[in-house]
């Protein structure tokens, strides 16, 4: 085991964690991990948050195995060459799936929304005003209708949204810190993370969020985003891409690998973490089936430097290529 002492606790707690669950972990390997476990009591808290987060894993493992069986392809894409050196390079990786396996228990959306889709799939919902919702994959949607508003919350994933014309009750969205507002139009949400990108096909919305002052009017053919309650200034949007997934289609024009694997993981179930954060911003061009979103995943990492590593059946770590 390589010198730890620029990890944090847990970092080597959950390195140690995925090396004794290597089947090629030896005897020198669990003596050595025992001397690290005993040689301080914060070591054995450690230690035991690794196993609680890696037991929470396995469960939402289990999880998105049940919810998708019918329209999830496995994360099981690459050839074996993406094995070699899978011992080394998991002491590498043991702390981005911690970070990475916390934050998404953690963000997962409420248990009970009024609708909400497996990876893969798509469903289209009537309001009882008429409007009309579709969802994409693994995506989770709150509504709540009054006498005087129409109110929906986008808990994961994305949506369309074609609005029904009310003028006696606004109908907003909201998502994460902001909120969409529109009367008689038609636009898509997505969210990543905390991150929200607005696009608008028809008309015009109004998107403010809860540390800006400002209201931002958004009109057809154009996308706003935001993050953290920050929001940017409307963009020039690529329609044919936001509306792709509406046909089956992913369709990515110089878009970030970070925005893409999020769209891959609505199609696939599981988890797929960056070793390098910099690798989110490598720019991608193309056009993939839905369907066949796990031959997306192995297509791009042909094309751009990078290598998969498989952790489990439901966890993929991006790298960079060596």
């Amino acid at each position: 085991m390589p010198d730890q002492s620029k990890y944090s606790l847990n970092e080597q707690a959950l390195r140690w964690l995925v090396i004794l669950r290597d089947p090629s972990a030896d005897e020198n390997d669990r003596l050595a991990f025992e001397r690290w476990r005993q040689a301080d009591a914060d070591h054995e808290a450690a230690w035991k948050r690794a196993q609680a987060v890696w037991s929470k894993a396995d469960i939402l493992k289990l999880g998105l195995a049940q919810s998708s069986a019918k329209n999830a392809v496995p994360l099981s894409l690459t050839d074996s060459r993406s094995r070699i050196g899978r011992r080394r390079w998991l002491q590498a990786a043991g702390g981005a799936v911690m970070a990475s396996s916390a934050a998404f228990l953690a963000t997962r959306p409420a248990l009970w929304p009024d609708y909400r889709t497996s990876p893969g799939e798509r469903r289209t919902v009537t309001l009882l005003d008429g409007s009309i919702v579709e969802l994409g994959g693994a995506s989770a949607l709150s509504v709540s209708f009054s006498g005087v508003s129409r109110r929906l919350e986008l808990l994961a994933g994305e949506a369309f949204f074609s609005v029904a014309r009310d003028t006696a009750r606004p109908f907003i969205v909201e998502a994460v810190q902001g909120r969409t507002r529109a009367i008689g139009t038609a636009f898509n949400i997505k969210r990543i993370d905390d991150s929200i990108i607005v696009t608008v096909v028809e008309r015009q919305v109004e998107v403010s969020t809860d540390l800006d002052a400002r209201i931002e009017k958004v009109t057809q053919g154009q996308q706003v985003r935001y993050r953290a309650g920050h929001l940017k200034a409307p963009q020039p949007a690529d329609l044919l891409s936001v509306e792709g997934w509406r046909h089956g289609r992913l369709v990515f024009q110089d878009a970030p690998l970070g925005e893409v694997v999020a769209d891959l993981e609505r199609c696939l179930g599981g988890r797929i973490i960056f070793a390098n954060s910099r690798l989110r911003a490598l720019p991608v061009t193309a056009v993939f089936d839905a369907n066949q979103a796990g031959a997306a995943l192995g297509t791009i990492a042909r094309t751009l430097p990078i290598q998969l590593h498989h952790l489990t059946k439901w966890f993929v770590v991006l790298s960079p290529k060596s």
